[in-house]
């Protein structure tokens, strides 16, 4: 046998053995592309069903959103979808077509619609997470602003109608149950371009309700919470999350604190009452 030939078996022999090494690789890519497209095809069935009627007594902000305010009942009324079941999480909810990979619903907002209506019902901008002081030391100042509970309502196969907290679909992942920590109204930030002169507010970058500490949120958690990818403390509640596409409905309530009012002195009788 010459080296040409010795050569050529060798080849051969090397080749198989990538392609035996690489069938589990494969395999292991072709299930991973199996689950997405099962994701896909049940998001699109569910983008193709109705969206949830306009909730009533509520005003519309805007015509291209779904986003109203109730004034009645103190809340905003924000529509969006599922976009995510697993998975770290830097968001609960994301505006659409900007962070659907790290949040679970994609809401059909302008995040400075939810703000305006938020001041509408007569919660304050408090700010976002700090990470330098005034002297321009390192120093962390989590994030403040009015206390705003949120639910999601949604509907199942059966038309069932559920309701629960936003709370109960994120997973804290030191203790394995759903986050306790409450959403307070950040506020965000405006960004001016320098050429223009025109204003953006930088929570329409997809910075709407966080889990994880923004300078840009809208919406955060009163906590420490990294953004690092090595960090994240929070995930998706996968087994209590429904379908990726379905139409979901968040109600965001401020909680205000209830004015004291004083209680009504009686008046003085006049000077030379003689009742008895």
């Amino acid at each position: 046998m010459n080296r040409v030939q010795l050569s050529r078996i060798r080849a051969t022999h090397i080749a198989a053995a990538l392609c035996i090494f690489a069938w589990p690789v494969a395999a292991i890519g072709l299930a991973q592309d199996v689950r997405d497209a099962s994701d896909e095809a049940d998001a699109q069935a569910q983008t193709a069903a109705s969206k949830l009627p306009p909730p009533e007594g509520a005003t519309q902000l805007s015509p291209k959103y779904d986003v109203w305010v109730d004034a009645a009942k103190g809340m905003v009324i924000v529509d969006g979808r599922i976009a995510l079941r697993r998975g770290m999480l830097e968001m609960f909810s994301c505006t659409r077509n900007t962070k659907e990979h790290e949040s679970i619903v994609a809401a059909d907002a302008q995040a400075f619609l939810v703000h305006a209506g938020l001041l509408r019902l007569g919660a304050e901008v408090g700010h976002p997470v700090q990470f330098m002081n005034a002297a321009n030391q390192p120093e962390f100042k989590p994030p403040a602003g009015t206390e705003i509970d949120i639910e999601v309502m949604w509907h199942d196969t059966d038309g069932k109608e559920h309701t629960t907290r936003a709370q109960d679909w994120i997973r804290d992942m030191k203790t394995g149950k759903a986050m306790t920590y409450p959403w307070v109204f950040a506020g965000s930030r405006f960004w001016t371009d320098p050429d223009t002169g025109r204003q953006y507010y930088q929570a329409e970058g997809g910075d709407f309700i966080c889990v994880a500490n923004f300078g840009t949120a809208m919406l955060d958690i009163p906590v420490k919470s990294s953004q690092s990818n090595a960090e994240l403390e929070f995930e998706a509640f996968t087994d209590r999350i429904p379908p990726v596409g379905t139409p979901v409905r968040m109600f965001l309530k401020p909680k205000l604190e209830k004015k004291e009012t004083k209680a009504a002195e009686p008046a003085e009788k006049p000077n030379g009452d003689q009742t008895k």
